[in-house]
Formats: structure tokens, sequence, C-alpha cells
């Protein structure tokens, strides 16, 4: 017997057909209830997970989302770089597949929901279209990939940027990275394969948790996320004399501690005196030779910036190199610059930003629109395929850690605005 479409959807799951003039929804009990579920794939005593990348936790949570897949209207399998995929064919052939991604591999004593609402909400959102009898015309996959937190190998694997050495890297469980692919399913020999050209893939979207206070803070329920930051990282040297605490007079002190603080504190100014989004951060700081009655000879520290227009990162750090130089030798040290990493900064794409506002406000929920200011496996399609992103609260901003929490609430927002993006998607990319 055959139904129409809204009398369907009423019998076959109530929750799909909401309050909100009978939009299509997603089951937000049963996409908690999987939520939850996920919890056990790791969880430790201190109430954290701890399902690194590649570990047994890992790979036995890979075997209920093949399941949850299956139920879903996907077929799952895992791909040469142990990422778990699930396909679903479109309407049309010849058309290149939207794909929602995101990872469940957690940090050690990390949280339950960075990245895994994504993956769960986009297997929800696959299992909706189905019981809604709704096909796409473009191919759906959902990809859980490998290794997000260890330097995103799985979603680099579509980019073609994980290099040979890498797999005799330590992931950060008890394996190397292409021990760690093979013991989810993959061939680390063969990443190659992997590897995605512009037009391969339609389209990208990415649910996933702030990891930052501001949309909690002001109660705003989606976040429409504007790009990806760009990154810059540098160690900086400053190079003094190292004397006798007791004896040398301090006004003939080459003190390279001394030197840093000042610039360290100048880096906050600088900063600071612009407008915008940018953060900058010195996070490790080695003094030599690191005794409490010695006067420091040398020190080394890290310097990174954070924006989404990486010609400003640019400038800041032209601006705090003129000014460290200047503070240096002032106090009689020498420093150094040596820059050791960059991730450059990713745009979200116009059209899906304006889907997932659209959407958002269909459902009447509040937006704001933002960067990212973490990295997502997300940027590895970057050139690639449009891409787009979503976030969700987080509670305090707390992220990689045990308190990390969204509610049920706000992770069922975050799935109604993928689906109908999804949606969106599929006649937007034709």
């Amino acid at each position: 017997m055959k139904y129409g479409f809204a009398l369907f959807c009423m019998l076959v799951s109530p929750l799909l057909w909401a309050q909100n003039d009978g939009q299509l929804q997603v089951n937000g009990s049963r996409l908690n209830d999987t939520m939850q579920h996920m919890h056990t794939f790791g969880e430790n005593a201190q109430g954290g997970s701890d399902r690194v990348a590649y570990s047994n936790h890992n790979r036995v949570a890979y075997s209920y989302l093949f399941s949850l897949m299956l139920e879903s209207g996907l077929m799952p399998g895992v791909d040469v770089a142990g990422n778990l995929v699930g396909r679903r064919p479109g309407k049309i052939d010849g058309l290149a597949p939207i794909i929602i991604g995101s990872h469940i591999d957690t940090v050690p004593n990390g949280g339950h929901y960075d990245g895994i609402v994504g993956v769960m909400a986009g297997i929800e959102v696959a299992r909706t279209l189905q019981e809604s009898g709704i096909e796409l015309d473009h191919p759906l996959a959902v990809i859980a990939w490998s290794n997000e937190e260890g330097g995103k190998t799985g979603s680099r694997s579509y980019a073609g940027t994980v290099e040979e050495r890498e797999l005799d890297l330590p992931s950060l469980g008890d394996k190397k990275i292409g021990e760690g692919i093979s013991n989810l399913g993959g061939y680390p020999d063969r990443l190659a394969e992997n590897q995605r050209n512009p037009g391969d893939i339609a389209g990208y979207v990415e649910l996933h948790i702030e990891q930052g206070a501001i949309l909690d803070r002001e109660k705003i329920a989606i976040g429409v996320v504007e790009g990806i930051v760009g990154i810059k990282r540098w160690y900086i040297t400053v190079k003094g004399f190292a004397n006798h605490a007791g004896t040398t007079p301090m006004d003939q002190r080459q003190d390279a501690l001394y030197a840093t603080a000042l610039i360290v504190a100048d880096i906050r100014r600088i900063i600071t005196g612009e407008p915008g989004r940018q953060v900058g951060t010195v996070g490790r700081l080695d003094v030599s030779p690191g005794a409490p009655n010695v006067i420091p000879g040398e020190v080394m520290f890290s310097l990174e910036i954070r924006d989404l227009d990486m010609d400003k990162v640019t400038r800041l750090f032209d601006k705090i190199s003129v000014s460290a130089k200047a503070i240096a030798g002032a106090n009689g040290t020498n420093i150094s610059f040596d820059q050791y990493y960059e991730s450059p900064a990713t745009p979200t794409d116009d059209g899906i930003k304006a889907l997932v506002q659209e959407s958002a406000e269909a459902l009447g929920l509040s937006t704001l629109h933002m960067p990212s200011g973490a990295g997502h496996d997300a940027q590895s399609m970057k050139g690639i395929a449009p891409l787009g992103m979503i976030f969700v609260p987080s509670k305090d901003g707390v992220s990689h850690a045990p308190g990390e929490y969204t509610s049920p609430e706000e992770i069922t927002n975050g799935a109604n605005v993928l689906l109908k993006t999804v949606v969106g998607m599929d006649e937007l990319l034709q």
C-alpha cells in the first residue's frame, strides 16, 4: 500500500513531521540515542573518551556505524585510508556526490561530541531521506574520516597531501599511522587511489560543535561558518648571555628571558591593536639553562597567529617582527624567527552559506555568521569542492575534555539544518 508523502512521514515517524509547518525533520530522539550509544566505545573512568584514531575502540565503533548505515539506506565500506564511507545512489547518472563528513576519533580523555555530532547527524539525515521516500538527484555519501585529531589523515587522502613518511609517524594511540589504517581495514600502500580532483565531489558539508563559547554565551542556535581560519606558526629564539645571578648587576645583564617577556607582552598589544577576530598565542617557552641562580642565556618560544585573512596574518607578524627586533636589541640580545607551519585559510562557499542561513530561518532558529578558529576535515576539500560548515553550541566552550557537552535539542537543531541544507545543495549544485 502506498501513502501520500505527508501521511507516510506521519505514520513512519511522528518526529519527522514536526510543528514547523509540516517541514520534514529528523527523528531527534533516535539521533540522540545513537549519540549516547557512541559514548560506550572508549568511555573511561573519568567520563571522557579514549576512542583515539586507529584504536580497537575506533574499530569496534565502526562496526556499530556500519549497522546504522545499513539501516539508513547507505551502503557502507572502509576505503584505503581507513575512512568509513556510506553511499546512497542518486537519481541522475553522472552527477558527482554530495558528501556529509566529520570524524569519530577523539583525543585521549576527550569528549563525546567533537566530530561525533556530525557523523551521527549525517547518518540520521540519510535515514530520514530513506524513510520519507526522498531520492536526491546526486549520490550522497556520509563519511567518518579517520585520524582527524592526529592530522586529518583520512580527509587529506582526498586532497592527495598525505606523505609516505607520515605512515611511520606515531598516532595518538599505540600504533603508527600506517599500522592504524590497516587496523581499520584500509590499505596504506594504496592511498593515492583516494585522491579526488575538482569536480569529483559536487559539494561538502560538515556539522560540528563550535568548540568555543560564542554561540552558547549569546544563546544562538546555529553558527553559519564563514570559513576556517588560516594558521601560521613560528619558533622564535632570543639569545642573550648566561651569567651568575648573584654577581651580575641588573644594568649589565643580557637577560634573554626578560627580553622575551617584553616581546610576549607586545605581541598581545599588536594582535589586539586592530579590529577583527584574529588571535595570537605564545604557547611554549623553553628557557636555558633553566637554573634559579643563572641569568637565562637563551629562550625559545612559539608564536601562532590565526585569522581568515592570510594577508592579515602576515601583516601582524611583520609588525611583531619589527617590534621584537627593537626590544631584543635594546636589551643586549639577538633574535631569530623560524616559521615551521602554515595552514591556509579555507573560505566556505557563498551558496552553501546562504542555504545554511535559509534553512535555519525556515526552522525558526537564530544564527550568527562566524569563522571557525579550529581546524576541521572540511579544510581538506579546499580546491576540490564547494564546502560549507554548520556549528551548534558547545556548553561553556569546553572541547577535547570530558566536560564537552551539546544538548539533545541543539544536536537536533543542527541535524535539521543539515537535512535542509543537503536537500538545498541537491538543487543548487546541478
